[in-house]
């Protein structure tokens, strides 16, 4: 594939996951059409040496593995991303009527969005729908598929400041526009009990979050950008997954992919990071190979993670904003991001290891840090560590707008990165402690 076609295949993964219960369907139809089979949290689990598998939690969060067949002092290759973005999640009580005969919806905010980047563009709505079936209650997923809510912007004539520098009051100001008149208090219900086909009744539950729904597209006179919604984190999760898939099985190591929900919320849910999802299946896979709790700690030790979420680009109009001498650019590879404070996960060590993976195989990388006066933000490699410990490392596609509801990104970083992330799967990084590495 070049770098246009892995560009195109980002944005048509983007644009076939408006919430984070699609993002998992759809990687586990990919891992499915790959091969893996299935091992749901509440059977039996059955792994073989080889053998090709994935789990999910919640629905929300998804784990993929894939087994060596010749496991002698084995150890765990991760890579790691989110599939949650900053959006609007809608309330139980959806509807807010009035004035007059506008009804609107009543949400609040996910994460940390750019807010004002939500206003006036046509939004669908999506998630998923607890639905009474007889005896039976039923998880269903929920995609509008169409334009059905807006969040106006005051006019410049009624608020002459706001145009300069927007001030937005999430109760106030970024309700959303459901209707003007022609639909009446209970709409909403009806409108997704209807799409569902079930009658309103028989909604018991929903989790449903607006989505901007301006398609991704590669774009520029040398098509060098691509911008999408959610790109923090679905561009790392797309990379992660296309070279957890195009590096196969590695023999000598257990290759695990993982794609976590609520990172942008704090991780610290049961189907997040920091939740225990990912040490369950590590334990299970171990126990159902037929290893002790005693190898399933070595392997630990000598193990690796990739925590992987998008880095700050250089901004073209304030490059004042990032660090003098620790800035990163579009297409010109993945981040390896460092903080002193921890919030990512890199130390020297880890720093190392990845660069020497990308050296080997002739990937190109850069590097990223927060300016010194800037705290930054955190992500999931950390708070992952809180359950299972290994050496990791921060990586991210570089990135403009984080957190806007459209996002701007390097068309060629796509490539990069899922070659990066296959050359890391391909590789036998022999761990030593914290004494050494070897690259086999």
């Amino acid at each position: 594939m070049s770098d246009i076609d892995h560009a195109q295949g980002l944005c048509e993964f983007v644009d076939g996951c408006p919430s984070m219960f699609h993002t998992t369907a759809r990687i586990a139809r990919r891992l499915v059409s790959e091969g893996f089979a299935e091992l749901p949290e509440g059977d039996a689990w059955e792994v073989v040496p080889g053998g090709r598998y994935f789990t999910r939690r919640n629905n929300s969060s998804v784990i993929a593995f894939a087994v060596g067949k010749d496991l002698c002092d084995y150890h765990f290759q991760v890579a790691a991303a989110h599939g949650d973005s900053p959006c609007f999640k809608v309330k139980s009580a959806a509807e807010l009527s009035g004035p007059g005969d506008y009804l609107r919806l009543d949400v609040e905010a996910y994460g940390g969005m750019i807010d004002h980047t939500w206003l006036d563009r046509p939004l669908g709505i999506a998630g998923r729908v607890l639905v009474r079936d007889g005896a039976r209650v039923e998880s269903r997923l929920f995609d509008s598929a169409a334009d059905v809510a807006l969040i106006p912007s005051v006019a410049i004539h009624l608020n002459r400041e706001g145009g300069k520098s927007p001030e937005l009051n999430r109760a106030v100001d970024l309700c959303a526009l459901f209707s003007a008149g022609e639909l009446g208090e209970g709409s909403f219900d009806r409108y997704v009990a209807g799409k569902l086909g079930v009658d309103a009744a028989d909604v018991l539950a929903r989790d449903l979050f607006l989505y901007n729904r301006q398609k991704a597209c590669v774009w520029g006179a040398a098509s060098e950008f691509l911008s999408a919604a959610k790109l923090d984190d679905l561009g790392c999760a797309y990379a992660a997954l296309g070279g957890f898939l195009a590096a196969g099985v590695n023999d000598a190591q257990v290759n695990v992919f993982a794609c976590f929900d609520n990172e942008e919320v704090g991780s610290n849910t049961k189907q997040g990071a920091m939740s225990t999802f990912l040490k369950d299946a590590l334990v299970r896979a171990n126990a159902a190979l037929g290893r002790s709790d005693e190898d399933l700690r070595r392997a630990v030790s000598r193990s690796f993670m990739l925590s992987c979420d998008n880095a700050h680009a250089c901004h073209p109009n304030h490059p004042e904003k990032h660090d003098e001498a620790n800035r990163c650019w579009l297409n010109r590879g993945l981040a390896i991001k460092e903080a002193a404070n921890q919030h990512y996960c890199s130390d020297a060590f880890s720093r190392a290891a990845i660069a020497a993976v990308l050296d080997a195989a002739g990937v190109p990388h850069q590097t990223f840090a927060n300016r010194s006066d800037m705290a930054g933000g955190g992500t999931l490699g950390n708070l992952s560590n809180t359950q299972v410990s290994m050496h990791g490392v921060d990586v991210g596609l570089p990135q403009l707008a984080m957190h806007s509801a459209y996002e701007t990104a390097g068309a060629r970083d796509v490539e990069l990165g899922v070659d990066a992330l296959a050359a890391y799967y391909r590789c036998d990084l022999h761990i030593d402690g914290a004494d050494s590495f070897e690259l086999r």
